[in-house]
């Protein structure tokens, strides 16, 4: 095999033997969507197979499989599928569907090398599955995103993280495309949206975002912004997916919408002519957020709001893949930018979850993202619009009169709001920001998450 790997993929390699050696046996690795996961696992499968050993590269979608077997092939590399439709085989390197392999256990060889794409998806039953049959198995975690959906970290399943390269490395060097983000000035009215499992309820999002109003400026924006370009839409629901595509179709764009119910073949035509430029808009909800490599797809529109900072950059991801000449559109209709930050924010990430903003002294800094209110483009803190040339005005330090008068506050309901607050916060660390923000005494989080696990536990009991 003479596929070369690119300086830091053989860096990485080199990392993750050493990993390996050192004893091990559960790995983690984190590398920004579009950075190269399966060229570099399918290099070490290839030198592992010329030692006899067998690996084992597990997808959970069938889109994913077949990607990743297009990358095996076009590196020259020989592997069976263990997929519905395909008949087994003796090849030492298998790329397999989680679902079919676990129904195939009895009749697969047990591996020596585990890679898990799309490593965020572990904790889930059927994954789990596999960590206990084979449990003598090396194994190694593919993510551009080392958490759950839900913030949830992964050192239950993995001893040990090792980070490539960040995005803004990666975009530097010419492997992924730069980008500009706008965020419309819409208002999505959350206000009665609940939080379950760590995101917005889907069933009150999809009420709150699917209305006519907000869909037409999303095909007016799109129009104004990135007309003709190729684009995913990211939708709350099903509905919700094919009401826009309804939409971008009754003004002339060429939009489909796809869903899970759809069958395999026809989601591939659909993805086939999105690449090809039949398709411009692609509609869809929980279906193609992760591992799709369609480096034509020019723009990402995010009608989906989520409080989950993996699923937003996974989508993001989707229009990162790097093309000559290409500057990616990301049309932010969901304010999931100024909640989460630029797609190529300085993230440290952890095994134990959502990761930390570097910021001076050790400290975490909030989401520093400055809006353009001349083209509504987001970027980094600066003095001008790197879009549009827009000068901001510079914010003086002496404090402004302003006339009016002054408003009783009512107490009661900035009460009940600041107890929503904390009852939204799932975790240690979200309840630890709000006593910051806040000013409570050392310790306050500890007491509250305690007291609820103790609770928790006894209705467990």
């Amino acid at each position: 095999m003479t596929f070369a790997l690119r300086d830091y993929q053989q860096r990485d390699v080199r990392r993750l033997r050493a990993a390996i050696a050192a004893g091990h046996g559960r790995i983690l690795y984190q590398l920004p969507t579009g950075g190269g996961k399966t060229v570099l696992m399918a290099w070490m499968a290839a030198r592992a197979a010329e030692r006899g050993k067998r690996t084992m590269f597990i997808v959970h979608r069938q889109e994913l499989l077949l990607q990743a077997s297009r990358t095996f092939e076009a590196m020259g590399i020989d592997h069976g599928l263990i997929a519905p439709g395909h008949t087994m085989s003796r090849d030492v390197i298998q790329v397999a569907s989680v679902l079919t392999l676990v129904r195939r256990f009895d009749r697969v060889v047990p591996p020596d090398l585990i890679v898990f794409d799309e490593a965020h998806h572990c904790p889930s039953n059927t994954w789990l599955r596999v960590f206990g049959r084979y449990p003598g198995a090396k194994a190694i975690g593919l993510t551009a995103t080392p958490c759950c959906l839900d913030g949830r970290g992964l050192d239950d399943l993995f001893e040990i993280m090792i980070c490539g390269p960040t995005a803004r490395d990666l975009i530097d060097a010419g492997f992924l495309s730069d980008y500009v983000v706008y965020a419309p000035p819409i208002g999505i009215d959350l206000r009665g949206v609940r939080t379950r499992a760590g995101d917005f309820a889907k069933d009150q999002l999809a009420e709150a975002v699917d209305r006519p109003t907000i869909t037409g400026d999303a095909v007016r924006h799109y129009l104004r912004l990135a007309r003709d370009k190729r684009a995913i839409a990211f939708c709350v629901s099903i509905d919700h997916s094919k009401h826009v595509a309804e939409q971008f179709r009754s003004v002339g764009v060429r939009a489909r919408h796809v869903d899970g119910t759809d069958d395999g073949r026809r989601r591939q035509r659909i993805m086939e002519s999105l690449a090809a430029g039949d398709v411009q808009v692609l509609t869809n909800v929980d279906l193609i957020s992760e591992g799709l490599d369609v480096p034509a797809v020019e723009a990402a529109i995010l009608l989906r709001p989520t409080q989950s900072l993996s699923l937003y950059l996974q989508q993001v991801g989707r229009a990162l893949r790097p093309q000559p000449g290409k500057t990616a559109i990301i049309l932010d209709h969901a304010g999931n930018a100024l909640r989460h930050g630029l797609p190529d924010d300085d993230r440290e990430w952890t095994l134990e979850g959502k990761p930390r903003k570097r910021g001076r002294n050790g400290q975490e800094p909030d989401v520093q993202v400055r809006q353009c209110p001349r083209c509504f483009a987001c970027h980094a803190p600066s003095p001008r619009c790197p879009c549009c040339g827009y000068e901001h005005e510079v914010q003086g330090r002496e404090v402004d009169h302003v006339d009016g008068e002054l408003e009783q506050v009512d107490l009661d309901a900035l009460r009940r709001q600041r107890r929503r607050e904390i009852g939204r916060a799932r975790t240690l660390e979200e309840l630890e920001a709000i006593a910051e923000a806040r000013g409570y005494r050392k310790g306050w989080a500890w007491h509250v998450y305690q007291a609820r696990q103790r609770r928790f536990g006894r209705a467990a009991a």
